[in-house]
């Protein structure tokens, strides 16, 4: 791979590369809020009122309203019971992990899972599919030697576009306490019913406590992180030293969200239309692996970076999650994009007979 190129400004719909306009089909900025003039005006309001950050404990004895008013309200996006910031997703699943491991509790990894929810830096993860892990893990979670298990994984794999089925969950031990950990970061905003996650799509059974950790840096387009669960789990991992010392996500982003439900509403279904638009330029080509619906088209064809750059379209081709690894190159749709945009990339892929 060559060099990285280096910008002096935000990635939107173009990026601009030695004075020429390149389109920008790479990022995480699914829903484009980063770039929304109506989020960046609410984004000012915020900043009016409660200034560029809030350097104090949350659990100090002066608190800002605009925490709790957020959480009720990213609560309710996710259709979860209960959330709690942070100033990262990172951070968010290191608070939880800390809170776990300070119980005792058994760790059990899905594959790939995200290294904001690993115990070690060098945890180990299994090498099966996705499919293959989840048929022995009723069995896995049966013969552990501890009786509260956690199983942490991704909601999704967002690097080669595969969806996760959850159907599994039905399966487990029903004479076991289990924790289910899920990272969530590239399905917030995203997946789900308006964009929802995956919360609402995992069973529930009595004995399985789920917990939904994500980056909000991502669709939702704010500089934190968050967690999903009951209430009571919430608290307690409020009452921590690990989250008490942790500085929280800078309060005017909470309020430009508290502000912008039309917003990421409008933003879900106009990226939801160009996703169908790509979709329906790909056809049955075998050129992309993708989750219906989800912004991100992987392809194991990575010559095909330097031949959408010479069309001036730069798209996500990188090593990745090591610089030893093997490139991961992906088309990333987003809200910003326009339809002529789409079809510029669909020309250049399979011609205009397509």
């Amino acid at each position: 791979m060559t060099d990285p190129y280096s910008i002096d400004h935000l990635p939107g719909r173009t990026i601009d590369l030695d004075g020429q306009a390149y389109l920008f089909f790479s990022g995480t900025s699914y829903l484009g809020l980063a770039q929304n003039p109506a989020f960046r005006a609410l984004l000012t309001e915020g900043m009016a009122q409660y200034g560029t950050v809030f350097g104090s404990s949350r659990n100090g004895n002066l608190q800002l309203r605009i925490y709790e008013e957020a959480e009720v309200k990213l609560a309710a996006f996710a259709r979860a019971e209960a959330a709690l910031t942070l100033s990262s997703g990172m951070l968010a699943g290191q608070a939880v992990v800390n809170w776990l491991k300070g119980q005792g509790f058994g760790f059990l990894y899905g594959p790939n899972a995200h290294p904001a929810i690993w115990q070690e830096p060098n945890t180990r993860l299994p090498t099966l599919s996705f499919d293959d892990w989840t048929k022995q893990v009723p069995e896995l979670v049966a013969t552990a030697p501890m009786r509260h298990i956690v199983i942490a994984l991704n909601s999704l794999d967002a690097l080669f576009s595969v969806g996760y089925s959850f159907e599994w969950v039905n399966q487990l031990p029903a004479d076991q306490e289990i924790t289910l950990l899920v990272d969530d970061s590239h399905g917030l905003g995203v997946i789900g019913p308006e964009g929802s996650g995956i919360g609402s799509q995992i069973p529930r059974r009595d004995n399985v406590r789920l917990i939904v950790t994500a980056s909000l840096a991502k669709a939702m387009g704010l500089p934190g992180g968050v967690i999903f669960s009951d209430s009571q789990t919430l608290e307690s991992i409020r009452r921590t030293a690990f989250f008490g010392a942790c500085s929280p996500t800078p309060p005017a982003y909470l309020y430009a969200f508290g502000q912008a439900q039309g917003l990421y509403h409008a933003a879900f279904d106009r990226l939801l239309e160009n996703i169908r638009q790509f979709e329906n330029r790909v056809g049955d080509s075998d050129l992309f692996q993708h989750i219906p619906a989800y912004p991100v088209f992987y392809t194991a064809q990575d010559q095909l970076y330097s031949s959408l750059l010479a069309n001036r379209i730069f798209v996500y081709s990188f090593a990745y999650p090591s610089p030893t690894d093997k490139p991961n190159t992906r088309i990333v749709i987003n809200a910003m994009h326009q339809p002529e945009d789409i079809e510029q990339l669909g020309d250049i892929l399979y011609g205009k007979t397509k």
